[in-house]
């Protein structure tokens, strides 16, 4: 299977599975490649990153687009998590793994009331709700791997 990122003549960008570089060919030619956002069918295959195999020892990384950019709603939704990550790193204090010891502590009042951040397992996230504490998991960036 190949797989290929298209765009319509449109500018709608989508994708597709073909069997082999050929099947594309004789796929295209046919008018049966069209776009699943307007059905066009004035269709291009976008440039891509060439797909390398990582070891098996290693995780893999998030698809890049090379053409055409990112779906915009995507990039606005990464805008707002960092936006999001930003305010609560500036509001709150870093517990890091004493997260569930100190929101215990507070939520009991044995500590002082204020905006903590931290790590915990999801075992200890899921103990504090059912104790009536609230948590919320920050959201995963990019970067966070790096």
């Amino acid at each position: 299977m190949i797989h290929y990122d298209l765009q319509c003549a449109k500018g709608h960008e989508f994708d597709g599975w073909f069997a082999s570089i050929a099947a594309f060919d004789k796929q295209l030619k046919r008018g049966l490649v069209t776009c699943s956002h307007c059905g066009s069918t004035e269709v291009e295959k976008q440039l891509m990153a060439p797909g390398i195999p990582a070891k098996s020892n290693t995780k893999p990384d998030l698809p890049v687009r090379m053409a055409g950019g990112a779906d915009p709603r995507a990039a606005e939704m990464m805008r707002l998590m960092r936006e999001y990550r930003k305010h609560v790193d500036a509001h709150s204090e870093d517990v890091g793994t004493k997260f569930a010891e100190e929101a215990r502590k507070i939520h009991y009042k044995e500590s002082e009331e204020r905006g903590i951040r931290g790590q915990a397992t999801r075992d200890e996230a899921i103990e504090l709700m059912e104790e009536g504490i609230a948590v919320h998991p920050l959201p995963m960036l990019p970067e966070d791997g790096n």
